[in-house]
């Protein structure tokens, strides 16, 4: 079924709604259950109808969506001009990534971050509900660390205090930032920060010029979110809530019998060829089809592979059905996944360039 809303003029309103959290409650960001211990899907994906003033980013902004991501499921579509009656696709069905089901985990190369807020305390507790939310990251030469880590600090209304080398960085360029930012519109932090273990890193909001900007590699290595989503994300998270950050480009989910891929365009700095991409795909499907065997559609396969959209593709071959019978990203999990699942923590086959987060990182305040 198809979700029709009309989306005209919504970057004006979008400026206005920073300075109301009233409006700012409206943000889409995606809440769903928990699947079952058989499914990794979660979500399902939506359309809505462009008219005549929206542009895929507006759009993406009004659904807690990256511009990335939209614009990676939306190849056909203009990203500025998407023109009057477009069917946009709304990305928002996602392969649950491998990591545990607790916390805060990020999935660096979907720009994706998955919350599962803990229901109870001690070895009881277990998250009933995943909530979602589109981040930007560090730039090539700015990556975001992987590994895990926890939250350690959470400040409202930051000041900013410009590292050197950022200072230096924006000073070739003829914008000199002063000493230090306090808190207000122009912070480029926003108005909630939570600092990370890892020294200099933080996930927060941005500041009014840099909002819509959400959804792209743009940071310093912080993990950037809309204003909206990190106002709703703050009040749940406690100092101590463990973070994963993983680099998975590829993901492979069940649900009961039928195996999907969801795939991302890889880091650049990772510089993977589609055959690489093939290769982690196919040691991944091998990995997960041991102990669960199917038949693989090899058609649909390559195409998810060679053209990554971010939209799980269903790969395994049902009943009677022959090699390339399905056509990627045309099989959609629509029900309900009501249960509770916990489940056991094994990291793929990392992309090259893994930066565990141990590595050398420096040891000042960045965004």
């Amino acid at each position: 079924m198809k979700v029709e809303v009309r989306l005209a003029g919504r970057r004006k309103a979008w400026i206005i709604a920073l300075a109301s959290l009233a409006i700012l409650g409206q943000a889409k960001a995606e809440v769903v259950a928990m699947p079952p211990a058989n499914a990794d899907l979660v979500g399902q994906p939506r359309y809505v109808t462009a008219h005549q003033e929206d542009t895929l980013i507006d759009i993406a902004r009004e659904y807690s969506l990256g511009q990335d991501e939209i614009v990676m499921a939306n190849p056909t579509v203009d990203r500025w001009l998407p023109k009057e009656g477009t069917q946009v696709l709304l990305p928002k069905q996602y392969i649950l990534p491998d990591a545990p089901r607790s916390g805060i985990v990020i999935n660096i190369p979907e720009m994706r971050m998955f919350y599962f807020p803990l229901v109870g305390k001690g070895p009881g507790a277990h998250a009933e509900q995943i909530i979602t939310y589109p981040i930007s990251i560090g730039r090539m030469d700015w990556r975001t660390p992987i590994g895990k880590t926890t939250v350690i600090q959470k400040i409202k209304d930051p000041s900013w205090r410009p590292p050197a080398t950022i200072k230096a960085e924006h000073a070739k360029d003829g914008d000199f930032l002063p000493d230090v930012v306090p808190p207000g519109p122009n912070n480029p932090l926003g108005q909630f920060a939570m600092k990370l273990g890892v020294p200099g890193y933080l996930i927060h909001g941005t500041d009014v010029e840099k909002a819509y900007g959400i959804g792209m590699r743009v940071t310093h290595g912080c993990i950037r979110m809309y204003p909206e989503d990190v106002a709703k994300l703050y009040p749940q998270v406690s100092v101590g809530t463990p973070v994963y950050l993983v680099n998975q480009p590829v993901k492979l989910g069940y649900v009961g019998d039928d195996l999907y891929i969801e795939v991302s365009q890889p880091l650049d700095e990772d510089s993977m060829s589609t055959q690489q991409l093939m290769e982690m795909a196919s040691r991944l499907i091998m990995a997960r089809t041991t102990r669960h065997p199917v038949a693989i559609n090899q058609a649909s396969l390559k195409a998810a592979v060679e053209h990554p959209t971010g939209v799980p593709t269903l790969i395994s071959l049902k009943d009677g059905q022959t090699d390339g019978a399905v056509s990627a990203g045309q099989q959609w999990v629509t029900e309900e996944q009501p249960a509770a699942n916990q489940k056991s923590y094994a990291e793929p086959p990392a992309a090259p360039g893994y930066v565990p987060l141990d590595a050398p990182v420096p040891a000042e305040e960045i965004f």
